[in-house]
């Protein structure tokens, strides 16, 4: 694993006390770029910012993790959200805290060498991934090194149960636990009162009507937010599963309609997000 940043939490956060609300309904939204290469070549509208090259691996990196889907199983896989999502969040996490943060992210398989370079990885829509044994063996060395997995949009029993399956390989003797509301992922930048729930753009648009403003799946109650995770020896989050809940929606979408930037990103996507950077880097 390479050297992790450990900025402490008052550096990180030293932009916090402006609020966030206030800032980011000043600033407005970013138009959407809709950017799908994942080679990694256009920004879209989406501004970039100078890193010295000399500190480069001194800087976050947003690493999005790609892997295959079982062949029987629904799902959209790795490049749910894909670019946008985090692009905008890594401009956001540059904009309000001190971390040094490169405007280009980078997508990486498991069973690439280059993993151990970066302290942070995100998978989403794991509802229907499928680990090689190479990558199973990988991402237990990765995690039991240092590294942090956040895992994030999945929805209802059935998608949690596969990806369940699937971390259970990682860790046979490490159970996925509900992480309450008093740990400090949920307060070590942001204080957020509850556990927030974000759904995707189209199904908060649908809540405007109902009212409800989470994602249907027949046969499972998808109402309450779960944030699971698994420990190392020591106490800390290795893995951070976010489901029944769309953070990359909030963070890829911001630029589509004031209201849901407002409500959903501004209020929830980007302080959940911040907070769990934060921690990773400094744990």
């Amino acid at each position: 694993m390479a050297r992790r940043i450990l900025p402490t939490v008052a550096m990180i956060a030293c932009l916090a006390w402006i609020g966030f609300a206030i800032w980011a309904v000043a600033q407005g939204p970013m138009r959407r770029s809709r950017n799908r290469d994942w080679q990694g070549a256009g920004r879209g509208e989406v501004p970039s910012w100078e890193v010295d090259p000399k500190f480069i691996k001194d800087t976050f990196t947003f690493v999005r993790i790609r892997y295959d889907n079982h062949p029987y199983r629904r799902g959209y896989g790795w490049a749910t959200d894909f670019r946008d999502s985090e692009l905008n969040f890594s401009l956001r996490l540059q904009q309000l805290t001190t971390l040094k943060v490169n405007p280009e992210p980078i997508v990486l398989q498991l069973n690439d060498p280059r993993l151990f370079d970066y302290p942070f990885i995100y998978i989403i829509e794991p509802g229907a991934l499928m680990f090689h044994e190479d990558e199973v063996k990988a991402l237990r060395n990765y995690l039991l090194r240092g590294g942090f997995l956040l895992v994030d949009d999945f929805w209802g029993d059935d998608e949690y149960e596969n990806f369940y399956q699937e971390i259970k390989r990682v860790f046979p003797d490490r159970e996925p636990q509900e992480v309450p509301l008093e740990h400090e992922i949920f307060h070590c930048v942001y204080d957020l009162k509850e556990k927030p729930q974000l759904p995707s753009i189209h199904a908060a648009w649908q809540g405007r009507q109902s009212g409800v403003f989470w994602e249907y799946r027949p046969g499972s109650d998808t109402s309450i937010p779960h944030y699971r995770a698994i420990y190392d020896d020591a106490g800390r989050i290795m893995v951070f599963i976010c489901h029944n809940t769309d953070l990359g929606d909030g963070w890829e979408r911001e630029g589509e309609d004031p209201w849901y930037f407002e409500e959903f990103s501004v209020k929830k996507a980007y302080p959940m997000g911040i907070n769990i950077v934060t921690y990773a880097m400094t744990h």
